[in-house]
């Protein structure tokens, strides 16, 4: 009695009868107790034939069939769907367990559902690397190969370059990662290549291309060599799209708060000279009242002053008088009208205006920027990526001042792009855009660092998605694909 119950409780626990001197101890003493037997009776059979009198007894009493070919097709029939998406072996035998626990089935030995989950495993990948190692071209297979080749001098391969990570958001780091993008994307069109394969097995795929070296990947076969390699350049232009996105950003928030920090040395370096122009001020205004105040009347019986229009030009005369003396004593209207214009330009809050200086050093790596990626809004608001396809179109004009709407050729047709900063830049954007002499025209250089600049904000939201990235991928066209 106490061999079934033992058996039992370790069947329910397990999913499967070990053998009863590999059960602890622990276990038989909890069960003997609970059962109220002695403490000599020990669960021990003498022949084979109970043991499995016992067996079948469970399984009838917790209703699972013990069919072996059932077993082994539901844990096959598991492990081939789990292998289009995961490949750690381990994985794969816990989703096989699942299934059968959950098909109430006993649970077969360890070693069974490792070597079904090795041969299903291996013949699911060989598969993969036949389709992805037959697409590439010869070309495009000798550029492949080309990756591990040792250069003599730095003993490093491009296999091993290409796996180097991002460095801290320098604008020289930014150029840098850039030409890294344009080089992986040389490769060729691994999204192409890869068709197919499970975005699972791709990352699997590459993460062990990652950690091989150029002898051991040399030592692969050739279908599982190409794939691997396909695999981690895809991997790696994804990564390095997510890194110069990054970067951009930052770069960007860097610009602004240089700005800033440009504004409020601005402020104060025309701080005295505000505090002088209030003065002038006060002493215009000392010259108006005293100028305009009339004279004490004399002590004497005499007439007092007739006021009249003669008075009227006097005070006139002597107002000008004062006011010329006192604006020629401070430096003449010259001198103070372009103070005045000094200190108004830096007067509030906008220190949009002083971007450009900052920008100048960017504006290639960024233009660069934008011609490498593909960028697709995520909303029905395009205006941020036509604003960037008018500033590329736009990109060699040399004039301050530039149409809204211009037109160009290309391909042997006239097409023409529009800008429409309204839609999406600010008030304070919109000032420094434009000007009231200049209707329909708008400031070339501040519009190229309005629009990059917007093109940040919308990247970090998400209204704005890369194509071939991942943290800037857009998860509402992933979803609906999952869907």
């Amino acid at each position: 009695m106490l061999a079934l119950a033992v058996r039992l409780k370790a069947y329910q626990r397990l999913g499967y009868f070990p053998k009863l001197g590999d059960i602890p101890a622990v276990v038989v003493d909890t069960v003997r107790g609970v059962l109220d037997l002695p403490g000599g009776v020990t669960p021990k059979t003498d022949a084979d034939r109970t043991a499995k009198r016992h067996r079948q007894f469970v399984r009838e009493y917790l209703c699972v069939r013990y069919e072996a070919a059932k077993v082994r097709a539901v844990a096959e029939q598991a492990i081939r769907v789990a292998v289009q998406t995961k490949d750690n072996p381990a994985d794969l035998i816990n989703v096989a367990l699942e299934e059968l626990v959950r098909a109430r089935c006993e649970l077969p030995g360890y070693t069974t559902l490792d070597a079904m989950a090795a041969t299903i495993r291996a013949e699911v990948n060989g598969e993969f690397f036949a389709l992805v190692s037959g697409r590439p071209a010869w070309d495009e297979r000798a550029r492949l190969d080309r990756l591990l080749v040792v250069d003599p001098a730095t003993r490093r391969s491009e296999f091993d370059r290409i796996k180097t990570p991002a460095r801290a958001a320098t604008l020289g780091k930014f150029k840098a990662r850039l030409a890294h993008v344009q080089a992986l994307d040389a490769i060729g069109p691994t999204e192409s290549w890869l068709d197919g394969v499970p975005p699972g097995k791709v990352a699997h795929f590459a993460g062990e291309a990652r950690v091989a070296g150029v002898d051991d990947m040399r030592k692969t076969g050739e279908a599982k060599r190409v794939t691997l390699l396909v695999a981690l350049v895809h991997q790696q232009r994804v990564e390095a799209r997510d890194e110069v996105v990054t970067v951009f950003c930052k770069r960007m928030a860097v610009l602004h708060n240089k700005g800033r920090e440009r504004l409020e040395e601005l402020r104060e370096a025309h701080r005295s000279e505000t505090e002088r122009l209030i003065g002038v001020l006060g002493d215009v205004l000392a010259g108006a009242r005293e100028a305009t105040t009339p004279p004490e009347p004399d002590s004497g019986d005499g007439p007092p002053p007739v006021a009249g229009a003669g008075a009227e030009v006097d005070v006139a005369e002597r107002a000008e008088r004062l006011l010329l003396k006192t604006l020629e004593s401070a430096g003449g209207l010259e001198q103070l009208s372009a103070a005045q214009e000094a200190v108004s330009a830096y007067h509030g809050n906008n220190y949009l205006p002083l971007l450009n200086g900052f920008y100048r050093s960017h504006r290639p790596a960024l233009f660069t920027l934008v011609g490498a990626l593909d960028l697709v809004p995520t909303t029905a608001d395009r205006s941020v990526v036509d604003a960037v396809e008018f500033i590329r179109a736009n990109r060699h004009r040399r004039g301050d001042w530039i149409e809204e709407r211009t037109t160009h050729g290309r391909d042997g047709q006239r097409h023409t792009v529009t800008v429409d900063v309204d839609a999406f830049a600010s008030v304070m954007w919109r000032k420094v855009l434009r000007e009231k002499n200049r209707p329909g025209m708008l400031s070339r250089r501040h519009l190229e660092v309005c629009v990059f600049s917007h093109l940040a904000a919308e990247l970090r939201s998400g209204d704005v998605a890369v194509v071939g990235s991942d943290s800037y991928a857009d998860l509402g066209g992933q979803l609906d694909e999952l869907g």
